[in-house]
């Protein structure tokens, strides 16, 4: 015997005024591919002309800024900190370290691009999520900006 499930549509809490502007905030990931913190600009300016008007669109641009500055600068650190260390060693062993420095240096700058790949990815799929009125949060992020944004 099979169960007929009734069919119920979708409901939509948050306008379609609201599910864009958080699709973009999200989707604000893609202009890092025009100079490295577009994303982080455009989720900046998203969340300042937003905030007063709803707070769902506050809390995912928030989200957004702070997702896209984190990956960024995290990036950026572990990218730095290898090739400064890759120079060093190089400089220290007169030029033999250079033969273990610079492939490894190569490779985790190749490594910082596919994070940050990935990160758009991440945030292209929240994108989605919040366009078609889901519920979307980054895995650490999304609760901690909530609680920011709670007072706790």
């Amino acid at each position: 015997m099979s169960v007929q499930i009734p069919y119920t549509p979708h409901v939509s809490f948050h306008s379609s005024d609201e599910r864009t502007w958080g699709a973009f905030a999200h989707a604000s990931a893609l202009m890092v591919l025009a100079g490295g913190i577009g994303g982080i600009l455009s989720a900046l300016v998203i969340w300042l002309t937003q905030k007063e008007k709803s707070a769902w669109v506050a809390f995912h641009a928030l989200q957004s800024l702070v997702f896209q500055a984190a990956t960024f600068i995290l990036t950026g650190l572990v990218v730095g900190i290898v090739w400064v260390v890759g120079f060093a060693f190089s400089f220290i062993t007169v030029g033999f370290g250079t033969l273990l420095a610079v492939p490894v240096m190569i490779l985790v700058f190749f490594g910082g691009f596919a994070i940050m790949g990935a990160g758009m990815v991440y945030s292209l799929y929240g994108a989605w999520q919040v366009y078609q009125d889901r519920d979307f949060r980054y895995i650490w992020i999304g609760e901690w900006v909530h609680r920011r944004l709670s007072g706790w």
